[in-house]
């Protein structure tokens, strides 16, 4: 069996259960991500996939060999660290070939890999200078490159771009995507941006509490959160409190058509502020009569607080509006999503 399996992983330090009965499914090739708040065991959970923690309980089984008590060193498993934990007394080419010198490779063979790692990572013509002299983004390849140059079956990363600004994050996160696809290797991201998660992922994994709260495709856990933590956890949401009776959902805002019936009387809804519509004339479904309370420029939207609720909307900055506006919200039925909780 390809891939990385993990069947009733349980780990607990003193009274906190930091990893409650964790079963995934990582594919082969695939870009996996694991998601959540500080505390929240996503960390650990990587850690004991390394073989730097051990479970109390459970299973790890990687492309059908079980290296549950495996240590570290003997797994094909390689981890980019929060900080990269270059050696700041070794060149780039000395770093990466670190581990192949550790393992006794031949000379001919640390200089063939490790020029085709840097190549790779198109830090090739940087070789020789030493991490000091390189930027966040440099040293991030570094490391990369120094854990490929082993040639490991799953790579794990442990928040690798948490040390860079804005903009160099989201130029190195779809670089480290794009990269991910041309070698088809399997990549485990630990992360608790959500932006970075939904930018890089084939599959998600929100974690809380040392649970899955909920996993599946970027789309999936953004469009169709299971639970009012994973909606608020992965951007903005509107989450609306009410009754359910007579097909309908009566809510604070008004009453409500929805496609999908819940299996509850009294639960929650919740609707993402991008699919609201704002309209000067009544909706004839869902229209929701609503006075501008405050308004957030975002450089790429507005975001908009709206009374009732407060609910938010987020609309094109070539909107004009101003405080005290009266306009109509139009809330589709088809994009109310239900808690199952």
């Amino acid at each position: 069996m390809k891939g990385l399996f993990l069947k009733g992983i349980n780990k607990s330090f003193g009274s906190v259960r930091a990893v409650d009965n964790v079963s995934l499914e990582i594919q082969s090739g695939e870009f996996f991500t694991l998601l959540g708040p500080s505390g929240c065991g996503k960390t650990t959970l990587l850690r004991i996939i390394a073989g730097l923690e051990l479970q109390n309980s459970g299973q790890v089984i990687l492309d059908g060999e079980d290296i549950t008590t495996l240590p570290a060193i003997k797994r094909q498993i390689n981890t980019v660290f929060q900080s990269y934990a270059l050696f700041p007394h070794l060149s780039v080419f000395e770093n990466v070939a670190f581990g192949l010198r550790s393992r006794k490779v031949p000379n001919p063979e640390v200089e063939k890999r490790v020029n085709r790692a840097l190549d790779m990572l198109e830090i090739g013509q940087m070789s020789k200078r030493f991490p000091h002299q390189l930027s966040g983004g440099q040293n991030q390849r570094v490391a990369l490159a120094r854990a490929l140059v082993n040639e490991p079956k799953v790579l794990l990363l442990d928040e690798p771009m948490s040390a860079l600004d804005a903009k160099l994050r989201s130029q190195v996160q779809v670089e480290l995507r794009r990269l991910q696809q041309k070698l088809g290797q399997t990549f485990i991201l630990v992360t608790h941006d959500q932006d970075e998660a939904l930018v890089v992922s084939d599959r998600i994994a929100v974690m809380k509490d040392g649970k899955i709260a909920q996993f599946g495709t970027p789309n999936q856990v953004y469009d169709y959160p299971d639970t009012r933590f994973v909606a608020e956890f992965l951007g903005a949401a509107n989450v609306f409190s009410g009754t359910y009776r007579d097909g309908l959902f009566h809510s604070e805002i008004g009453i409500l058509k929805f496609d999908r019936a819940p299996s509850w009387e009294h639960g929650e809804m919740a609707i993402r502020p991008e699919w609201i519509k704002i309209s000067d004339t009544e909706p004839e479904i869902n229209g929701v009569r609503a006075t501008v309370r405050e308004i957030i420029y975002r450089g790429t939207n507005l975001d908009i607080w709206m009374d009732p609720g407060p609910i938010r909307v987020r609309s094109a900055t070539t909107d004009s509006f101003k405080i005290g506006d009266q306009v109509w919200l139009e809330i589709a039925p088809s994009e109310l999503v239900v808690f199952d909780e």
